[in-house]
């Protein structure tokens, strides 16, 4: 009995493994993180609006340097808004690699401690430092 347990337990942690591993590959929370804070203008398709937001999809910069796009998100630039105040690191690093790897983009992503220290030499505030805002 003690045996089927064990076994029941151990193919119950393979799958909770296989599942998290799914997820991650189709993008977890950054995809749901890309659909909330990015798609209404750079589409779901990442293909943006000629003119008016800049394609994601096998773009060049998106899959340039993880530090440049980063800083993006940290700091905005032309019309778009910054996300300092309203993404963490984590949420940040989850959705870079989330479209840096999808939507024909093919570039390693990037961790929570990188768009941390990126935030520091940036000299943006610590997330949830900022007084509340409704800026998203």
């Amino acid at each position: 009995m003690k045996h089927v347990v064990i076994q029941a337990a151990l193919a119950a942690m393979l799958a909770a493994s296989a599942c998290a591993t799914a997820l991650a590959q189709e993008g977890g929370d950054g995809k749901s993180l890309f659909l909330k804070n990015c798609a209404a203008c750079h589409q779901p398709s990442a293909k943006g609006i000629p003119g008016a937001f800049p394609a994601l999809a096998e773009s060049r910069f998106v899959q340039g340097q993880g530090s440049e796009v980063a800083g993006v998100l940290l700091k905005g630039r032309g019309g778009m808004p910054d996300f300092s105040e309203s993404l963490s690191d984590r949420e940040i690093a989850a959705v870079l690699t989330f479209v840096r790897a999808n939507f024909g983009n093919r570039a390693a992503g990037l961790s929570e401690a990188e768009v941390g220290a990126l935030r520091a030499a940036l000299g943006v505030e610590p997330f949830g430092s900022a007084v509340m805002s409704n800026k998203h």
